[in-house]
């Protein structure tokens, strides 16, 4: 290609016209004429074709050279295509993200990017691999003054080229804070105008870090940030890969990673390791059953990652943002974060493993809070009973059955027209005499509550609505109208939970609810929020919070579909901003109005969440449906969400929406025994599946289920207790951190650091294959517990040590800790007495200087151990207690499966259960959970 010529004109013909000398001739060329027209109409039209494209409505750019354009430097000339073709196609950038468009070379090269079409044997993802690409050297920021602060250092990032976003802001704050020896902090903000920040407390430094695990350094020209770890020189962040962009409504920072081993980024349906395949997550809550490759009901941006070398190591990043954002992850491996509001602000977490990322992250946005004991009982709803006499006759089949149950719930057909604070008088009339009932078998009520409310009773006949306008606690449009939409009561108006107005005015209506009603906990739903309608139901004014200049691939296209308008007015700041915080805020006046009222730990089960969720509230992963592979995607939905702080979590066990099956459901349920939080739910017109509602023989099976999980509370409340006051997980990823191949597994699970769950996810089968990391595990189901209410299952390791530990107060409490209100034994293994038995030693177990004996055989006991005394907690259903590392009670059941042990040894905590047990190929008993010392 001659240099300064076109690259279209090269691709023109270059034999010159000669004219015609006879007819003959002249149809010659002719014909000629008209093969060259289709000729290159058929490839303008395959081109058209196989062109990347995606699905959302997009503003054209526009013209090159006009203001706001890549050309607004005067023209500047089209990268080389040498420079193009030099950028391997797994660290191409996307310079055209936007969805819905055919992106061809003149819609590229008004951007002055790169145009080349992806190889035929390239393996494109959701996206593909981007034919419009960013060249070396594309204008970016440039760093033109950095100084050294008590905290960290400063700077002032400088762009004299404008971009193809409109409301380029060329000048920019660059503040690095050097927050502890594993946080770093870096915060890019435009130092003339003020701009949303997310309004969730988070730590504020003092001192800089003294021995930091990282090294910072900054690259001038263009200008970037690499984060390194000092130990190992691996590469945690570089942004030098890709340009700055900081528009008013686009910001876009790209990353190398570390490796292609990433999690988090909720919530999306998928598998726990994320595909980096040119794999997009969209962030910005949506009302919308679980489906791949679409934005669900919360929105975190955090993600962890494990580090290449075999290491071990791992790291974490968390954006502090809360507007709609793209979140784009490709082979290079790259990542790629495109806001559309709110400033840079984000995290590097040390880590240097995977645990302690996590407590580093929740050591920013809140650690969970402690559950209330009975959270961790069987919870059992439906939509549709139909009526309070219905849904009493269901628990008291769970009675007669002996099914244990802690926590009865009603979806929204208890209400009176589907309003909320009120109960159907007539179909309903004798809710109050069951939640009595409930409460005199020590059990629970749960009802759920939704955001919207009536806006169309009578005035003067529903005091919701009429105190809330005479308060002011609704949003509202731009003109300072209520915004009205639509739900289940039909037309509704919509709380703004960031005013503490809306706290009290809450308050209130529960506690008017609750006088009637004592209902003990809340299910908050469709607090997206959600609408039937887009935006409002008089639409939204045409702006550019309503029509930003780029829109992430959310569901719908718009930012207001099935939601209010991005433009609506909250006390804290637009919708446009607040939208994927809803859930959070409400779960946040929730909580408090319970603990005001009640004076005990709130229970509350939100939909919609967002980053400090966990201190609030758990969460339920939505409207699953009854199908085998809901049920698979829910571990990794569970364990996502035990990464992000919110470990109260589990899936409706069975499904909720079309007919489950009964292997199906007795297969959930053994699953569901080992969610963190588990509850049967199912919608209105599908057949009851509650336990009592299928035969003897899958009935026995749930029973069996259950009763395992209720004897396993002990170390279930104290990893809570852990997860409270040290940011762990309670059910956690099967990730050894120097063990490859554990990865990718998201079919298996542990409970701590030391139980592993196996369940069956496949229809038809008698076995599974799992896979036990290197170490010395024991299979539960041979436990021998001498029929005590009380005991201690110590697993020894190969060297004859164990230990573990048990947190215990009175379930319901706030504060306990702090107030000195609680048990917390530790135990250690010090002394073997006895070695004849095999092949597990016999031994006793010394906790300080006492020993640890049941002292008596009924179900009230207290156990003293060195200086602290242990008092069961008096619940409805008898289970036994475990302090350590495990005990269970054996599913009778007589289906088998293999098991794949790895480097692990798998032995019987006893020889008297027939089972024959290998690594390699084996035979267990499904679910298999197992121990590691």
């Amino acid at each position: 290609m001659e240099e300064g010529k076109d690259p279209e004109e090269t691709e023109r013909p270059l034999l010159p016209r000669r004219p015609s000398c006879s007819a003959t001739t002249a149809l010659i060329s002719l014909g000629s004429l008209l093969l060259l027209v289709c000729g290159l109409w058929l490839l303008v039209t395959i081109f058209w074709l196989q062109a990347p494209s995606n699905s959302v409505p997009h503003r054209a750019p526009p013209p090159r050279g006009s203001p706001g354009t890549g050309g607004g430097d005067g023209g500047r000339a089209l990268p080389e295509p040498q420079a193009c073709g030099v950028v391997p196609e797994a660290w191409r950038f996307d310079c055209y993200p936007e969805r819905g468009v055919v992106v061809t070379r003149e819609l590229c090269e008004a951007r002055n990017c790169c145009f080349i079409p992806a190889s035929s044997s390239s393996a494109p993802g959701r996206n593909g691999v981007p034919w419009c690409f960013y060249p070396p050297g594309f204008p970016s920021y440039s760093l033109v003054s950095v100084k050294a602060t008590e905290l960290g250092q400063t700077g002032t990032l400088v762009k004299t080229v404008k971009t193809y976003y409109p409301k380029d802001i060329l000048t920019l704050h660059l503040e690095l804070l050097y927050e502890t020896d594993h946080r770093l902090r870096v915060r890019i903000t435009d130092p003339s105008e003020s701009r949303f920040e997310v309004p969730i407390a988070v730590p504020k430094t003092t001192e800089k870090a003294s021995s930091p695990a990282y090294s910072v350094e900054l690259s001038n020209e263009p200008f970037g940030i690499i984060v390194k770890r000092t130990s190992t020189g691996a590469v945690l962040l570089n942004t030098t890969v890709a340009p700055l962009f900081y528009c008013d409504q686009f910001l876009q920072l790209s990353s190398s990673l570390s490796s292609q081993y990433i999690y988090g980024l909720g919530e999306h349906r998928s598998s726990f390791l994320h595909d980096i395949h040119w794999n997009t997550l969209t962030m910005w809550a949506r009302d919308v059953p679980p489906t791949e490759l679409t934005n669900l009901y919360g929105a975190h941006p955090f993600y962890l990652a494990m580090e290449e070398g075999g290491t071990g190591t791992a790291h974490g990043f968390f954006l502090l943002n809360s507007n709609a954002m793209d979140v784009a992850l490709q082979p290079g491996p790259a990542i790629t974060w495109r806001t559309i509001g709110g400033i840079l602000d984000f995290y590097v977490f040390l880590g240097p493993d995977p645990a302690s990322v996590i407590g580093q992250y929740l050591e920013v946005v809140g650690y969970p809070t402690m559950p209330v004991y009975w959270a961790l009982g069987y919870h059992l709803c439906r939509w549709g009973y139909g009526s309070s006499n219905a849904t009493w006759d269901v628990v008291k089949n769970m009675r007669n059955y002996g099914i244990p149950q802690d926590v009865q719930w009603n979806d929204i057909d208890y209400m009176d027209r589907s309003l909320d604070f009120t109960f159907d008088p007539a179909a309903f009339s004798t809710l109050p005499d069951m939640v009595k009932d409930l409460h005199s078998h020590g059990q629970r009520y749960v009802m759920m509550l939704d955001p919207g409310i009536s806006s169309v009773q009578p005035e003067g006949g529903y005091w919701p609505y009429d105190e809330g306008l005479r308060r002011g606690v609704f949003i509202n449009h731009t003109d300072g109208s209520t915004l009205i939409g639509k739900v289940w009561p039909g037309l509704t108006a919509f709380p703004d939970f960031s005013d503490d107005v809306t706290h009290e005015w809450w308050y209130d209506n529960l506690k008017r609810f609750h006088d009637k009603v004592p209902f003990d906990g809340l299910w908050i739903d469709m607090n997206e929020p959600s609408s039937f309608v887009d935006g409002s139901t008089v639409g939204c004014p045409d702006t550019e919070l309503e029509n930003p200049p780029y829109t992430p691939g959310i569901l719908g296209g718009l930012l207001r579909a099935k939601t209010l308008c991005a433009s609506a007015v909250q006390k804290t700041s637009s919708h446009y901003n607040m939208h994927s915080l809803y859930g959070l805020l409400e779960a946040k006046a929730s909580a408090c109005a319970l603990k005001r009222m009640l004076g005990k730990r709130a229970f509350v089960i939100s939909r919609s969440t967002f980053p400090s969720q966990g201190q609030y509230s758990g969460h339920w992963l939505g409207d699953n449906r009854s199908h085998w592979k809901d049920m698979y995607t829910s571990i990794a939905g569970m364990l996502t969400f035990n990464l992000l702080g919110v470990p109260l979590v589990g899936a409706d066990v069975c499904g909720f929406s079309e007919q489950t099956e009964e292997e199906l459901c007795v297969r959930w349920t053994q699953l569901g025994a080992f969610y963190p939080f588990t509850r049967n739910h199912n919608a209105i017109d599908q057949k009851p599946q509650d336990p009592p509602a299928f035969s003897p023989l899958a009935r026995s099976a749930m029973k069996q289920s259950l009763l395992l999980r209720y004897s396993l509370f002990p170390l279930l409340y104290t990893l809570f207790h852990r997860a409270h006051t040290h940011g762990h997980t309670v059910a956690r990823p099967l990730l050894f951190p120097k063990d490859v191949r554990t990865y990718g597994i998201d079919r298996q699970f542990l409970w701590g650091k030391s139980l592993i769950v196996t369940p069956v996810l496949d229809p038809g089968v008698d076995f599974v294959v799992g896979y036990f990391p290197q170490g010395l595990w024991y299979d539960y189901y041979t436990v021998r517990t001498h029929g005590q209410p009380l005991h201690l299952v110590s697993s020894l390791s190969e060297d004859g040590s164990a230990g573990g530990e048990l947190f215990w107060d009175d379930g319901e409490t706030i504060d306990t800790l702090e107030t000195d209100q609680y048990a917390h034994i530790v135990f250690t293994v010090v002394k073997v007495r006895s070695d004849h038995y095999r092949p597990v030693r016999s031994h006793s177990v010394h906790c300080g200087e006492g020993t640890l004996r049941p002292l008596q055989t009924s179900t009230s006991h207290s156990v003293h151990c060195g200086e602290g005394t242990l008092r069961p907690l008096q619940t409805s259903t008898s289970h036994s207690v475990h302090c350590g590392e495990g005990t269970l009670r054996p599913l009778q059941t007589s289906t088998s499966h293999s098991v794949h042990c790895g480097e692990g040894t798998l032995r019987p905590l006893q020889t008297s259960t027939s089972h024959s047990v290998h690594c390699g190929e084996g035979t267990l008993r499904p679910l298999q959970t197992s121990t590691l010392t």
